[in-house]
């Protein structure tokens, strides 16, 4: 029991600070949470939203056009001013694969996130740049125009087109 105990102290500890948060009560140790909070769908919204902008900012900063801010400095700058809200997030998934059990909850944030990355990818590479760019590059300015408070609302907002991966747990 002592080394249990030992092990959950270290595992804790492992995660940042602003990322731990209570452990569901009768959910088998071995098994972990495989359900999502409230939080826990609009981080991996707001994860998705921000790797989808990346994409978007690398694949069409060569066709910025002109007088426009460029797409990639664009993209940094959104980064930049909402670093704590998508740091948040991060935390907020890193934190959740701890309690589903993954041995490396930092690995799987990771792999979520190339995940969300390379379908955007893979449905640029099925389009011309300039027609993948011209349906998504937009989104940059807008969203470059939104407050945090307005990411956060959008990344809270569950849309049928873009399901969160896990159902939600029963309240």
């Amino acid at each position: 029991m002592k080394r249990f105990l030992l092990c959950v102290s270290l595992c804790l500890l492992a995660v940042p600070a602003q990322a731990q948060m209570k452990v569901d009560v009768g959910v088998p140790a071995a098994q972990g949470r495989q359900c999502y909070t409230p939080e826990e769908a609009e981080a991996e919204q707001g994860i998705r939203i921000h790797s989808e902008l990346m994409v978007i900012a690398l694949n069409c900063q060569h066709m910025t056009p002109k007088g426009w801010k460029n797409f990639y400095l664009q993209y940094q700058q959104i980064t930049s001013r909402n670093a704590n809200l998508i740091g948040g997030y991060e935390n907020t998934l890193i934190n959740y694969f701890a309690l589903s059990g993954r041995p490396n909850p930092e690995r799987a944030f990771h792999d979520m996130r190339t995940d969300f990355a390379n379908k955007v990818s893979t449905d640029a590479a099925k389009m011309r740049p300039d027609i993948f760019c011209a349906n998504f590059a937009p989104r940059l300015p807008k969203v470059d125009k939104m407050s945090t408070a307005d990411i956060k609302a959008w990344a809270a907002n569950m849309d049928a087109s873009h399901p969160v991966s896990r159902p939600f747990c029963q309240q």
